[in-house]
């Protein structure tokens, strides 16, 4: 089956900003995480494609190169697989600056997964602890690949031990991996039977990381030598957790910034009264409430915001006033209210001003048309 347009696993436009391209990413991810939808192979696959499709987009070589070949960009050596990287090699031999040739070290392949944590943590730092699939040395061969340590292996027959290959693409010369010895420059003359001669076999790991204070919905952390093991005991690759902030029932973050909605009734606005809010730190403040606060209207709190990362600062709150309109009133309740409204008319809503200023232009409006 075909691979899907990457623009259409993300569902934005191919003039979409990287800002763009990350929120999309956040969406989709969220939507078919594992954790979320488990025993679902649909869901699962949709991860895995949403996450390839970021990989290419977030980078802008590789999203120049997507524009320009699509799909063809990242096989069968491609511009995009043989990559700029290849390119570049072939220039640093002609300027005799070549970044590795054989025999250079190589690691094992990089893990991504994400996790997610509520408000609060990313306010305070936690430790979380991830499970995933990881490959560590085959306990068989020893990460030797072969089942007979005498034989071990032979030269490459296709790049006879160089580890790349070349071929022509248009005016380049472009240079990459061998696909029979995976760059290596060896084959295993004798493969071992449980890893098939790769070394490696599959494991399922657990590790306790720190998430710091102060964390963005979508940063990425990166734990060095965590990832797959190597080939033959080279260096393994890195692991790259991937988190996501869930969404607060109570507060809402912009950066260092929390807001906070706020209902009043209606005789707190009118009279003025001292309400106790939440922190998000667990605490509690109070805010003055003047008489006649409006709907809408908005209080700072300095310093009772967000962790700043790495800072021991903290970001602003902002509490936003909702006055709410009494509802299931009692037949005293109307009375009062009826006698209010009795005295407001009499007073020519005074105690309006708003009201009676937009009628006055309404007024005006109808008496023009006139």
């Amino acid at each position: 089956m075909s691979k899907r347009d990457y623009y259409e696993v993300l569902k934005i436009t191919r003039s979409a900003t990287q800002v763009e391209i990350k929120q999309a990413y956040r969406k989709k991810a969220m939507k078919y995480h594992p954790d979320r939808n488990q025993g679902d192979p649909e869901a699962e696959a949709k991860f895995k494609e949403v996450n390839e499709a970021y990989d290419v987009l977030k980078d802008e070589q590789k999203k120049a190169a997507y524009d320009q070949y699509g799909h063809d960009a990242f096989q069968n050596g491609g511009p995009g697989a043989g990559g700029f990287g290849d390119i570049f090699d072939m220039f640093g031999d002609m300027m005799g600056m070549r970044r590795g040739g054989q025999g250079q070290r190589r690691t094992g392949a990089d893990i991504q997964i994400q996790t997610e944590i509520q408000l609060t943590e990313a306010f305070s730092g936690v430790k979380k602890t991830v499970k995933f699939q990881s490959k560590k040395s085959c306990s068989s061969c020893h990460g030797s690949g072969s089942s007979d340590s005498a034989q071990g292996s032979k030269t490459c027959p296709t790049c006879h031990g160089a580890g790349k290959v070349r071929s022509q693409q248009g005016f380049f010369l472009v240079e990459r991996p061998c696909h029979t010895c995976h760059g290596s420059g060896q084959v295993i003359s004798n493969p071992c039977k449980k890893c098939n001669g790769s070394g490696l076999e599959g494991q399922e790991k657990e590790l306790e990381i720190d998430i710091p204070a102060g964390i963005e919905d979508g940063t990425r952390i990166r734990i060095t030598g965590e990832g797959e093991a190597g080939n033959n005991g080279t260096p393994p690759g890195d692991l790259y957790v991937h988190v996501s902030v869930l969404p607060h029932e109570i507060f809402q973050r912009d950066g260092a910034t929390i807001f906070c909605r706020i209902p009043v009734r209606m005789t707190q606005a009118a009279l003025g009264s001292e309400i106790e809010v939440p922190i998000i730190d667990g605490g509690r403040t109070k805010v003055k409430i003047p008489a006649g606060t409006q709907s809408g209207k908005q209080f700072r709190l300095r310093s009772k915001g967000f962790s700043v990362l790495r800072s021991t600062s903290r970001g602003d709150m902002y509490i936003e006033v909702k006055v709410e309109t009494p509802q299931s009133l009692s037949k005293r309740q109307k009375e009062l209210l009826e006698e209010f409204e009795n005295e407001s008319q009499d007073g020519q809503d005074q105690g309006s001003p708003e009201t009676s200023g937009f009628f006055s232009k309404v007024k005006d409006f109808f008496e023009g048309k006139a």
